[in-house]
């Protein structure tokens, strides 16, 4: 997570009655950190859980408890809060709460807050404000049908909901109806206000280093961390997209909605990517995948001597160059990772593989790093752009796709044959 992804953001954050009310206080400091300004809204059920002080002081701002509050002109906190916000999200969201917002009802500040709350196609609204809920309940109340007519009701009323998910319970049962965590819910709201540049895509992304086996505990690999490829598999997540990656061996998490396909060996990380990649929009091919490999890796540890060892190396498959040689070839995103002539041996090789699109960078500018420099080639030339997360270079370098695709995609199908 980059500092700053929510920056100029501001969120109302309800949070109703539920023991998940304690992640709730964890989600403000998160959102906060990640650069949003945070509105904590308390029903009288959550307060039981969480005290308005503790909200207080992680989100900076006041608490709000009660729809008559003359802290606000003319009493009007449901009207102020929301009008000056860009979501509400209502994390724990009970099943009495969601039941509540189903029949319209407004009770309490939260529940009039969230009926009262512009909306986009409302005659007079000058903004949307969306609303985004997060389950929270035992699994059997989450179960009961008529939680789940609730549930299907809000879809269709055009609210989010995001999760919930299945784990141990506080009262002791498990089973669907836990709370996303914190982190969670974070990424959610990350998602949500990035543009679907991707929506209904298929993308296939490979990342992190290749190990190639000397013997049973040795290997032939680089320094490559996968942070890169992993930024770009959230990005392109977020962006809508349907993502696929395939990863040498990393110390990273996947991606929140992101399907990891583990792999090892470069011919491992081959097999992989040619079984996955027909009915791909998109292939993305980030990771330091070893040129050579031992021509016959040692069934027993070799053994240390005084004598020099030499080893036989044998080429490893160019994945990048079958996918793209492919007749039915997604739109392919080479890297280059070079030490110097970054333009010649970066254009090079996207001329040399037909490729549309190729990203480089110099190892000493991002190699393991957590920021980088990028220099992305295409059809149009040469885009710099300026060092910074690799999180923010992998949205600017998913948009580029996205962009370049369409243009890519009618001169393929105006070909003899296409």
């Amino acid at each position: 997570m980059a500092a700053g992804e929510l920056s100029g953001r501001r969120i109302v954050l309800g949070v109703s009655g539920g023991i998940a009310a304690y992640k709730s206080a964890e989600l403000t400091r998160l959102l906060g950190k990640a650069g949003a300004g945070v509105d904590v809204v308390l029903t009288e059920g959550g307060a039981r859980f969480v005290t308005p002080v503790t909200f207080q002081a992680l989100s900076g701002n006041y608490v709000w408890t009660d729809l008559w509050d003359p802290r606000r002109p003319a009493n009007m906190a449901h009207i102020d809060l929301s009008r000056a916000a860009d979501a509400v999200l209502v994390a724990p969201a009970s099943a009495d709460f969601l039941a509540k917002l189903v029949q319209g009802m407004a009770d309490d500040l939260l529940t009039t807050l969230c009926l009262a709350r512009p909306r986009a196609g409302i005659e007079g609204a000058e903004r949307d404000c969306p609303l985004l809920v997060a389950p929270a309940m035992n699994r059997q109340m989450w179960e009961n049908p008529a939680t789940q007519r609730n549930i299907e009701q809000l879809r269709r009323d055009g609210i989010s909901v995001l999760g919930p998910a299945a784990g141990d319970q506080a009262c002791g049962e498990i089973g669907m109806g836990r709370m996303l965590e914190p982190e969670e819910l974070l990424e959610e709201v990350v998602a949500f206000f990035q543009p679907k540049l991707l929506a209904g895509r298929r993308v296939l992304i490979t990342a992190g280093p290749t190990q190639e086996a000397l013997d049973p505990v040795r290997v032939i690999t680089n320094l490559s961390s996968g942070r890169m490829g992993y930024a770009l598999a959230r990005a392109a997540q977020q962006a809508g997209a349907d993502v696929t990656l395939v990863s040498g061996p990393v110390d990273l998490a996947a991606p929140r909605g992101v399907a990891r396909v583990a792999v090892r060996s470069a011919l491992d990380m081959h097999g992989a990517v040619m079984q996955r990649v027909h009915g791909q929009d998109f292939f993305i091919a980030v990771a330091a995948v070893a040129d050579y490999r031992p021509a016959a890796a040692q069934g027993h540890k070799i053994k240390k001597s005084s004598a020099p060892l030499s080893v036989a190396l044998a080429p490893n498959p160019d994945i990048l160059a079958a996918v793209a040689a492919l007749p039915d070839a997604p739109f392919c995103v080479g890297f280059a990772a070079e030490s110097r002539n970054l333009d010649e041996y970066a254009e090079g090789k996207r001329r040399a593989k037909r490729l549309p699109m190729v990203v480089g960078n110099l190892v000493q500018d991002g190699l393991g790093g957590t920021d980088n420099s990028i220099v992305i080639y295409d059809e149009a030339g040469r885009h710099a752009l300026e060092r910074a997360p690799k999180e923010e270079l992998a949205r600017k370098i998913i948009a580029h796709a996205a962009a370049c695709a369409g243009a890519w995609r009618e001169r393929r199908g105006a070909l003899p044959g296409a």
